[in-house]
């Protein structure tokens, strides 16, 4: 697909990607987002066996494997029907579906169902019961070699090793938490409690929440409505209290690691030392621009000492933990964004940084691990280009570096044990997904699946990525057109800026649909021009790309999709009078902002989850981009969209869930509360004891909602 070069000196042409023409002219309906047979096709169960060179899949409810050696051959190991067999002596309910499972090693594999965890053994043919846990836990760690699972109810953590249950803790103040995620799932946070190696302690978390308030969501589900409160600790207000503990269950000990510093401060990226004797964490300060990265004793809890230390005058963020050699135990790699740019380290456990492995201005996107030897790492980035995610092999001893995958797109690894093979799972505009298998030397040695394109049977609109340049006149910036699916140059369309903007997120890749999914070419279909722009602020472009947004959120983002807005309005087929703008969450921040800073420009907007104030939205976040409240009254008050009310022209639709964890129902209602109090007239609409997003048949709904409203102001 070609992009017209017009006569205007801020766009710059940098990619071109074909795109297949529609075969058809068949339209969706809303009801097509629940057709399944509209995604693109996968491998169900794909694994790797370990051990061996062999991965697993299930088909037709069977269990097969294949040998990276050999793929033309195939073993049956298990069909459903035999799997059921065998469960019936161990209290397992007849299945439906094979389930998804892990593999102990190369005999064995084990699965969840109800409540308990069931392993297999290929050698014999027997199905057996290994652990259970209650219906109410949360918060699970399996514990791989010995299948041990940690686990909470309410506040307080459990451990069931073989079927015998032992209470971790026992506290009383439901503000106190132990095994519970903290910080809201920030700074790559997913676990609350973490395994040793070898199997015999655990440490976790322990989160003290008793001076953050109780911020009120309401059940209204009951013929009573019941409170059903949250802790939501808010931007410059006071914040969770975290410390770590480990758990010895042979001698039933905890023991408190003497973690130093603020009370507020944050602990991630944790990580066991191969040994289980040490245990590293990263402390984080409040204000996020300072980390310290300690070992400590696991037996004692003392701090042995502080490898190295990050800083940064806007904000340090980590993202990953330590991954530790195997051959070399003393060492390990760990990510950092500290040259601008996220890439690989070799440091040992003295702190001594041995090399920076990767380097350039691009991002380590993935990390899939290190060959036996030790000689190479393997990872994904950005190098080739910023909507591209291609392998790499760099040597650790010389940082010499071949590119493994070649064909443009988007590559998502799976890599063996050995890292002598790999699963490729691939997107590209041309090929909605495709599975290949390869070796390391970037040879493809299989295809297991090729799904071109769902939608060939489907009329859908032209799509081109391309880029132009940003609000400074230097930097690229990737966007993404869409045209009617009956384009006809000489028409006047309206068209839809579709807007993410924030950090942590890029909407426009080399991806099958560019990432634009269902609902934008229905659209599309249903006439619209649908554009979206990548601006400063979002994700994989590099740390000054990302932090030009430091405490002033808004500014250069919406500079950026006002240059994009600019580009629109030179297209001779784009009806200027007839642009909105749609966005959810912090897009919902951004359309709202545009539309009320830029009245003559937006005639529609449909904005969901919006933050509306940054003083309202979580410390970890907020604070990080922003700083506090205190810090920067002058960011949060150009940044807060109650200043621009006054301004509010056209058709504005405002929709939250009431029980939105995430963005608080309290922006849109207090946005609300100011239209009223300026006379000013908004739509609005909520979905009852819904959280941040809609999923399912409610989303159909929501796209129901959302496209009839630009059908009837904008269309």
């Amino acid at each position: 697909m070609k992009m017209k070069l017009r006569l205007f000196l801020f766009l710059l042409m940098a990619t071109v990607i074909p795109v297949l023409a529609p075969a058809q002219e068949k339209y969706f309906t809303l009801d097509d987002y629940m057709n399944w047979d509209l995604y693109p096709e996968s491998v169900s169960n794909l694994r790797w066996v370990p051990g061996t060179d062999q991965y697993s899949f299930v088909e037709n409810n069977a269990l097969i494997t294949k040998a990276a050696g050999n793929p033309d051959h195939a073993d049956t190991l298990l069909h459903l029907s035999g799997l059921n067999a065998a469960g019936k002596t161990a209290g397992l309910d007849e299945l439906k579906r094979f389930p998804g499972i892990t593999w102990k090693d190369a005999s064995e594999f084990y699965f969840t169902h109800d409540h308990k965890i069931f392993i297999y053994n290929l050698s014999d043919s027997t199905l057996n019961k290994t652990n259970e846990y209650p219906e109410t836990a949360e918060n699970l760690e399996v514990e791989p070699s010995s299948l041990s699972v940690a686990y909470t109810v309410d506040n307080n953590l459990f451990v069931s090793i073989d079927g015998e249950v032992m209470q971790v803790t026992d506290r009383d103040d439901p503000d106190i938490l132990s095994g519970h995620i903290p910080s809201r799932n920030e700074f790559g946070i997913e676990n609350g409690s973490f395994w040793s190696p070898d199997g015999k302690l655990l440490a976790y978390y322990v989160i003290d929440q008793s001076e953050v308030g109780d911020y009120p969501l309401v059940d209204i589900f009951h013929r009573e409505a019941k409170a059903d409160p949250i802790k939501y600790p808010m931007a410059g207000m006071k914040s969770q209290k975290v410390s770590m503990e480990i758990f010895n269950p042979a001698l039933n000990e905890n023991t408190h690691l003497r973690i130093t510093g603020p009370e507020n401060q944050y602990l991630t990226s944790v990580c066991w030392g191969p040994e289980s004797r040490y245990i590293y964490v990263a402390l984080l300060n409040r204000a996020q621009n300072h980390l310290l990265m300690n070992k400590y004793d696991a037996l004692t809890g003392k701090l042995v000492k502080t490898l190295f230390e990050e800083s940064n005058d806007k904000y340090v963020e980590p993202q990953h933990s330590p991954v530790f050699l195997k051959n070399q135990p003393d060492r390990f790699i760990w990510q950092s964004r500290r040259d601008g740019w996220n890439h690989l380290y070799l440091y040992d456990t003295n702190g001594e940084l041995i090399s920076q492995l990767t380097q350039g201005e691009w991002e380590v996107t993935d990390f899939p691990g290190f060959d036996p030897d030790e000689k190479y790492v393997y990872y994904l980035s950005t190098q080739a280009s910023p909507i591209e995610r291609q392998l790499y092999q760099t040597s650790i001893k010389n940082g010499k570096t071949k590119r493994l995958t070649q064909t443009a797109g988007t590559h998502r690894i799976k890599g063996a044990g050995n890292m002598e093979y790999f699963m490729d799972i691939f997107s590209s505009t041309g090929m909605a997904r495709a599975y290949y298998l390869m070796n390391n030397k970037g040879e493809v040695l299989d295809t297991l699946l090729t799904d071109v394109d769902p939608w060939k049977d489907y009329k859908v609109g032209e799509m081109e990525i391309f880029t132009i340049k940003a609000d400074d006149s230097t930097t690229d910036l990737y966007c993404r057109l869409i045209k009617p699916a009956d384009f006809n140059p000489a028409e006047k369309y309206p068209a839809i800026v579709y807007v993410y903007g924030g950090p942590h997120a890029q909407l426009i890749n080399n991806t099958w649909t560019g990432g634009a999914g269902f609902w934008l070419n229905y659209m599309a279909q249903q006439g619209y021009v649908i554009f979206t722009l990548d601006n400063r602020g979002s994700a994989n472009r590099g740390f000054a790309f990302e932090s030009i947004i430091h405490r002033q959120c808004g500014e250069k983002e919406m500079a950026d999709q006002m240059a994009g807005v600019k580009y629109l309005k030179s297209l001779g087929y784009v009806d200027t009078t007839r642009i909105g703008v749609d966005g959810w969450s912090y897009g919902g921040f951004m359309t709202t902002s545009l539309f009320l800073r830029h009245p003559d420009v937006f005639k529609v907007a449909c904005a969901g989850g919006p933050v509306i104030d940054w003083k309202w939205y979580e410390v970890m976040y907020g604070e990080r981009y922003m700083d506090t409240p205190m810090e920067n009254p002058d960011g949060y008050k150009k940044a807060s969209v109650l200043n621009y009310v006054d301004q509010l022209q056209g058709k504005l639709l405002i929709i939250h869930g009431t029980n939105d964890p995430v963005v608080m129902w309290q922006n849109s209602l207090t946005f609300l509360d100011k239209c009223i109090k300026k006379g000013k007239q908004v739509d609005y609409f909520v979905y009852p004891g819904a959280g941040h997003n809609m999923r399912g048949k409610a989303r159909v709904h929501l796209f129901e909602k959302i496209t009839g409203y630009f059908n009837d102001y904008l269309k």
